[in-house]
Order: structure tokens, then C-alpha cells, then sequence
């Protein structure tokens, strides 16, 4: 009996293990559409933006990866800024764009149709 829950717990370890190793990746790979989608939750600045992607996918964000990033997606027009004010600082906060929504949902579109494509085979 030990044995099968020494090993039960040793699963769970791995699944949880694998999890987040899999989260890194998708979020290295689709990090343009992770931050879309912690925009589309609620405006932020990019200190915010760096610090979420750091909590809740536990990958590094440099500030020297993550600027130019959101100005190539201003430029695409998935994402508008505008300066505030706040507590004496001026911060560029970010808000998604109708493009950007959509561009997202395009993602999660493709991504449960390959999600589909699989369960059938």
C-alpha cells in the first residue's frame, strides 16, 4: 500500500512537472498572444504586463524583449497605448484593439479545431 501511494504521489509530481513545463513553452512560442489575452482581461502598463507573465507562466520576461513586442503589436493594431498619469509617473498603459480580439480568437478557433483533429484520429 505505501508503495502505490509513494508511486501515486510520484504521478501527480510528474504531471504537475510536465504542466509547467509545457505552459513555459507555449507561452515562449505564443508570448504575443499571452499578453493579447492578459490585455483583453484588463489594460496594463509593461511593468505589469512583465510581472504577470512572470507569476502566472513562470517564464523571464526581459524588458528588452518585452517593448519591442508591444510596439510591434501597436503596429499591427492588435494593441492601442496611451500615457496616464499615476502617483506622479507617466505609464503607458496598453489595451487590446477589435484586431487584437480577434486575433485572438482566431488562436483559440485554431487551437480547439487541433485539439478536435486529434480526438478523431
Amino acid at each position: 500500500m505505501n508503495q502505490f501511494k509513494t508511486e501515486h504521489v510520484g504521478r501527480e509530481k510528474m504531471a504537475e512537472n510536465f504542466r509547467k513545463e509545457i505552459v513555459q513553452r507555449i507561452t515562449r512560442n505564443l508570448l504575443d498572444i499571452q499578453i493579447l489575452r492578459l490585455i483583453q482581461m484588463q489594460p496594463m502598463w509593461g511593468y505589469k504586463i512583465k510581472k504577470q507573465v512572470e507569476t502566472k507562466f513562470n517564464v523571464i520576461l526581459r524588458h528588452g524583449a518585452l517593448y519591442p513586442l508591444l510596439n510591434g503589436m501597436e503596429q499591427k493594431g492588435f494593441l492601442t497605448s496611451r500615457k496616464q498619469q499615476q502617483g506622479g509617473r507617466t505609464r503607458k498603459v496598453y489595451t487590446i484593439t477589435k484586431n487584437g480580439k480577434q486575433y485572438v480568437e482566431t488562436y483559440v478557433s485554431i487551437l480547439k479545431e487541433q485539439i478536435q483533429k486529434q480526438d478523431i484520429q
